[in-house]
């Protein structure tokens, strides 16, 4: 529940988040760190980029305060330092998603095929990894 979205939260979801927070979160760092979250999601969803420039001002100056967790506070100073790259998402819509899921894939492609020695069984254990390779290409290819 901590992963979805405020407004996907139904009354029943709300008030169990609620009450699992004030159960398990004596010091409250879990529900700030969900609010903050929050913040975040209303800044990438803001149309007009003077409004999310403004939302991630205060939201910037509100994580930096010394009553903040020290996760959170970290978070502030990483937004300070990245403030107008993260605006600037605003006027272009484009992140750098695409890049990091490719550089996921191919750590865990590694990660996978730790230990082969040979190049090529290492090369068929990445192919079945990040799909379905086409066979028939694959007995043709020669490394040398």
């Amino acid at each position: 529940m901590l992963l979805m979205g405020e407004e996907k939260l139904d009354q029943d979801k709300a008030e169990r988040l609620a009450s699992l927070l004030e159960l398990g979160d004596p010091g409250g760092e879990v529900a700030i760190a969900y609010r903050v979250k929050e913040r975040m999601r209303d800044f990438y969803r803001s149309d007009d980029p003077d409004q999310a420039r403004q939302l991630l001002h205060d939201l910037q100056h509100h994580c930096v305060k010394k009553a903040m967790p020290p996760e959170v506070q970290r978070l502030g100073k990483t937004i300070q330092r990245w403030f107008d790259k993260l605006c600037n998402y605003h006027l272009s819509k484009v992140t750098n998603g695409p890049t990091e899921a490719l550089n996921n894939l191919i750590k865990r492609i590694k990660r996978i095929a730790f230990g082969f020695r040979n190049f090529e069984n290492y090369r068929i254990r990445a192919l079945l990894y990040a799909g379905k390779p086409n066979w028939r290409v694959l007995g043709s290819i020669v490394v040398r």
